[in-house]
């Protein structure tokens, strides 16, 4: 089983590869389902890896992947400029999901 990168930047690519990890660079929606369809459909990924950027591109279908897909896991990290979230939004994530100020 391996890891599989799906990014719209070629400095995260290039880090990942040197870490022996494969992947892609798009930057439209389009290019976004089809790469993710592809690694899917693959049986030896176990595991997407996918920048901010993208996975706004393309959130529901991303939200129905993880809900209804044992396998692969897809995961959210950030690209070389850091994570889009402001200091406090876990924070703010949770209140917005229990409706009580921390």
């Amino acid at each position: 089983m391996r890891f599989y990168l799906i990014s719209d930047n070629i400095d995260t690519q290039l880090g990942m590869r040197l870490a022996g990890i494969e992947g892609v660079v798009v930057h439209e929606e389009d290019e976004v389902k089809r790469e993710l369809d592809k690694a899917i459909h693959t049986e030896d990924i176990a595991v997407i890896l996918m920048t901010e950027k993208l996975v706004k591109l393309c959130p529901e279908m991303i939200y129905d992947l993880k809900l209804s897909c044992s396998r692969p896991l897809i995961v959210e990290i950030p690209d070389r400029h850091g994570n889009g979230r402001t200091k406090d939004s876990i924070t703010r994530y949770v209140q917005d999901a229990i409706g009580i100020k921390l």
